[in-house]
């Protein structure tokens, strides 16, 4: 499943960036706060997982927004990270 800006919670994203992402992982700054590029890394993430869903996806957001640490600067690293984190619950607390 392709995950659009209409499927993302309420938090404050800028989109004023339509750049294109596309294509791979790199190591380009990531900006959690980019709408683009958290769907983006969002997509890439969901592309290597069987049966992903809305309610999975809304679990990684709320862990990206909320519990990325500050070493993950990377597309790539925040890729790693999210690979070698278990599954947080969706917090309520937007």
């Amino acid at each position: 499943m392709h995950f659009l800006k209409e499927h993302l919670s309420d938090y404050k994203y800028s989109w004023i960036n339509e750049a294109n992402f596309t294509g791979e992982a790199s190591r380009r700054l990531f900006n959690r706060y980019n709408g683009n590029q958290l769907l983006f890394v969002l997509n890439l993430y969901a592309s290597v997982i069987d049966g992903f869903t809305i309610p999975m996806a809304l679990t990684i957001e709320d862990r990206l927004m909320n519990q990325l640490p500050v070493e993950a600067k990377s597309e790539m690293s925040v890729l790693n990270w999210l690979r070698q984190t278990p599954a947080l619950p969706v917090s309520n607390a937007y």
